[in-house]
């Protein structure tokens, strides 16, 4: 089969990847920390960590997980915070003790953090006291035995620790009342388990460095098992592309993105990690004037976002006063760039925003467009090293040129399937080793991947994967709902958002209602925007209701 890669635009980067280079992502995380010792990798709050302190720091996390708690090879540990100074060195300390890294949505509900909880058998858990009283809720229905709890200010030195801290517990009153017995800082992990070093563990390609959830195409929330292969093939591919713009040891990324999503997982602390660049980590990217204020401080060179992001950016008038004559790389991804939004971003800061695609199970990244690309051109790009490409109907043969099909890859950094889940795994990974990404593609007369529409029903908010199923079962959980279906419409702002139609069973039921007992049960960016009341809802003979028929009369089609 004809790669599709070997088209390819960009000079300098080759076409395969040895991914024999490394064994593991640990691996690769020491050859750095030698390297780029004394450079500063993370900043936070005006807080620099150098890639020497990282390493101290790491290990003794790591120490602590194996002298204290005993952990074994394999055994998962949940994360689960925003952007903060602790996350890389819970993820980097669990990963060098040979755990698993569960990385968890801090703005997950009582019932989703449940359900991860349980699914993936952590029994240890690392999270900021913010969201402690989520935990308390649904502890005793885990496994979870030990819990490490995390404060804002904790990192930031002793006298403005306890001046971030005092505002977030007193004065915004940001950490809810909470109660976990037998819990530990984690500030005291760090000094427990600097009292011997932690002991180096053999991991190889088969071992799994990341239980990454997600929806996949459908359905209830699962963890795609993602190995040390996995990544590190990611790590070279992602790396390959961006070797042409990138200099070891001098780049200063902007990640504002939550670590706890494989975008900025590994396109930010990986990637960039492995060619020693500073990290700097935003905590709340939706303060657009304070991160505006966070970047002017920072020769920044990169950044990666989704649309909407750049887009806020794009909005506030400060952001055109900063100096972006070190920009070099602006990297969309998560959702579809929009044109108006890639072509002022050229416009107001000189660099073209360029646009990459992935998936959760491809860890993630898939397609990129070449960094040298003069304009927006509407694709999702060329194939990253080592990663074949087919487009596939529904039969799973592959279509004539110019046709529409599925997108399917495969590459070193495509997942080893779902956890404890054979059956969803047969669903989208096919004996021959491709894995169907859910997305319909074609390519352009110049080689290039488009996008042309999603296979499945899933909607795109902000970057974020929501599932009309869950969504579907919670509305159907109110008392006063008989019948209910979930579909995405088009929005400025997000991309898309969530619209419910229901069928009442109780005549006073209100969209009010609806919002709340949504709010009440599910993250924010999942809980409906719009709520629209009928009748009856479109179904097929067999009773099954009819998504597509809502989609077709909300963007103004007639249903077929």
């Amino acid at each position: 089969m004809e790669k599709v890669w070997l088209k390819n635009y960009q000079p300098g980067v080759a076409h395969e990847i040895d991914i024999n280079q490394f064994q593991s992502v640990v691996e690769v995380f020491d050859r750095s920390v030698k390297k780029f010792h004394d450079r500063p990798a993370l900043a936070c709050m005006g807080k620099e960590l150098s890639y020497r302190e990282m390493d101290q720091l790491s290990g003794h996390f790591a120490s602590y997980l194996q002298h204290e708690l005993k952990l074994r090879k394999g055994d998962r540990v949940a994360v689960m915070m925003p952007n903060l100074l602790q996350y890389p060195v819970a993820v980097f300390g669990t990963l060098r003790a040979g755990g698993t890294v569960v990385n968890v949505n801090p703005l997950y509900t009582p019932r989703e953090l449940e359900h991860q909880l349980k699914d993936s058998g952590a029994e240890t858990i690392v999270i900021l006291e913010n969201f402690a009283n989520v935990l308390e809720q649904v502890l005793p229905r885990t496994q979870v035995k030990h819990v490490i709890v995390a404060s804002i200010g904790e990192m930031l030195g002793f006298a403005k620790g306890m001046l971030v801290n005092f505002v977030v517990r007193k004065v915004k009153k940001m950490v809810p009342p909470w109660r976990l017995p037998g819990h530990v800082r984690f500030s005291d992990t760090l000094s427990r388990g600097a009292r011997a070093p932690y002991s180096p563990v053999e991991l190889g390609h088969d071992d799994i460095a990341f239980l990454q959830y997600t929806g996949g195409t459908t359905g209830v929330s699962k963890g795609a098992m993602l190995l040390h292969r996995n990544i590190v093939a990611n790590m070279l591919q992602a790396g390959e592309w961006v070797k042409p713009v990138i200099r070891p040891g001098q780049e200063i990324i902007v990640t504002a993105l939550p670590l706890y999503h494989i975008f900025s997982l590994t396109a930010n602390l990986m990637v960039f990690t492995e060619v020693g660049a500073l990290n700097i980590l935003i905590t709340n990217p939706r303060d657009i004037p304070g991160f505006i204020k966070e970047m002017g401080k920072y020769p920044v060179t990169c950044m990666t976002g989704v649309n909407t992001l750049f887009n806020a950016l794009l909005n506030n008038p400060e952001f055109a006063k900063l100096n972006f004559s070190t920009w070099r790389l602006a990297l969309g991804g998560g959702m579809a760039v929009q044109k108006a939004v890639a072509d002022k971003w050229k416009q107001v800061t000189g660099v073209t925003l360029v646009e990459a695609y992935g998936l959760t199970e491809a860890s993630p990244a898939v397609c990129m467009n070449p960094l040298d690309l003069p304009a927006y051109n509407g694709a999702i790009g060329l194939p990253v090293p080592s990663t074949e490409m087919q487009l596939r109907d529904a039969n799973g043969n592959e279509v004539a040129p110019g046709e529409q099909g599925e997108l399917c890859i495969r590459g070193p950094q495509v997942m080893k399937g779902y956890w404890n889940r054979p059956d969803e795994t047969a669903k989208v990974l096919s004996p021959d080793g491709f894995l169907a990404t859910g997305d319909m593609a074609m390519l352009t007369a110049d080689g290039f991947v488009k996008l042309v529409d999603r296979k499945k029903d899933m909607i795109l908010v902000s970057g974020f994967n929501v599932y009309p199923n869950e969504i579907e079962d919670v509305v159907a959980g109110h008392a006063g709902v008989l019948e209910v279906a979930c579909i995405g419409v088009p929005d400025d702002k997000s991309g898309e958002v969530v619209k419910v139609f229901v069928v009442r069973k109780d005549r006073a039921l209100t969209e009010k209602d609806i919002i709340q007992h949504c709010r009440d049960n599910l993250t924010g960016y999942k809980v409906p925007k719009l709520v629209e009341f009928r009748d009856e809802l479109p179904k097929t003979n067999v009773g099954k209701i009819l998504r597509r028929a809502l989609r077709d009369e909300n963007s103004g089609a007639k249903p077929a």
